[in-house]
């Protein structure tokens, strides 16, 4: 799924502890740091600010729902008893990036990898592996969202019957362009959804204000067609209209759209093609 290394079986380097073959262990938040609470009550208070106006509006209901705040690394349980009574998901501690078939295997059971560790101060703006603070401010809000939590365990059965296919790869762009990279259409013009925007300090600005990226409407095929780079800010967001625009992923249909997007030519991160649809919502700084 991601060019960064996964963890691997043996011993977790952080913690000494073993990992075992599902990759889940105790998030100990007891072991938190002074600093590492501090780490996240920065990059907390510094994005809360930066996305409003910027963000969809089930973000912010998601953050007070489950009790995120700057008040230091969450607990994991505490979420997890509002989380699954709400879309039966659940927060999971894992040590790393996982391989793709036990990624999968948990999202498909509605159980969310985070990693539990966080950055250090010298890596505010940017980190290549991702941390409790990207995995759980990032994506854990919208898991309260039910179409939107559906729609990341429907990703997740895809996954696993995808497993060791080449088309794996083509699924992989289809959650970098939503569940990371995905802008909405709202009554209140453009908004952010993906995770690796609304975590990011400068993304969160660029995806929506600068002039240089693309931003197309959403088609599924155009999406699993199109690579994507990791190294620097997006040159193409895709746009949806809502929730309701998630592909459904029912496998016959999914089926469908990875056969005719194998059969077209790739397109590359950024690439325009004649049947793009430009967004046309407002584009500037929130008012």
């Amino acid at each position: 799924m991601d060019a960064v290394p996964q963890a691997l079986p043996g011993l977790d380097p952080r913690s000494g502890r073993v990992i075992p073959p599902d990759f889940l262990v105790p998030q100990e938040p007891e072991r938190y740091t002074a600093q590492d609470h501090a780490t996240w009550r920065t990059l907390f208070d510094r994005q809360t600010e930066l996305l409003r106006g910027r963000v969809v509006p089930e973000y912010y209901a998601g953050l007070a729902a489950l009790g995120i705040t700057d008040q230091g690394i969450p607990d994991f349980a505490q979420m997890n008893e509002v989380l699954a009574r709400a879309t039966g998901w659940r927060v999971v501690a894992v040590p790393g990036l996982v391989p793709d078939a036990v990624f999968f295997a948990h999202l498909a059971a509605r159980r969310f990898p985070a990693g539990y560790w966080i950055r250090s101060p010298d890596q505010l703006d940017y980190i290549e592996e991702p941390d409790v603070f990207h995995d759980v401010f990032g994506h854990v809000p919208l898991l309260m969202q039910p179409s939107y939590a559906d729609y990341i365990a429907a990703y997740g059965r895809a996954g696993l019957a995808y497993a060791g296919q080449p088309a794996l790869a083509n699924l992989a762009r289809l959650y970098w362009y939503t569940v990371e990279f995905g802008l909405m259409r709202t009554p209140e013009g453009l908004r952010i959804f993906g995770a690796g925007i609304l975590s990011s300090a400068g993304e969160s600005v660029y995806a929506l204000e600068s002039a240089r990226p693309l931003r197309v409407v959403f088609d599924c095929e155009r999406v699993l067609r199109t690579r994507y780079e990791i190294d620097h800010y997006q040159d193409i967001y895709f746009v949806l209209s809502g929730y309701d625009d998630l592909p459904a992923l029912r496998p016959a249909e999914l089926d469908a759209h990875i056969a005719a997007a194998r059969a077209a030519p790739e397109i590359a991160a950024g690439g325009r093609i004649a049947a793009d649809l430009p967004s046309h919502n407002n584009v500037g700084a929130p008012g």
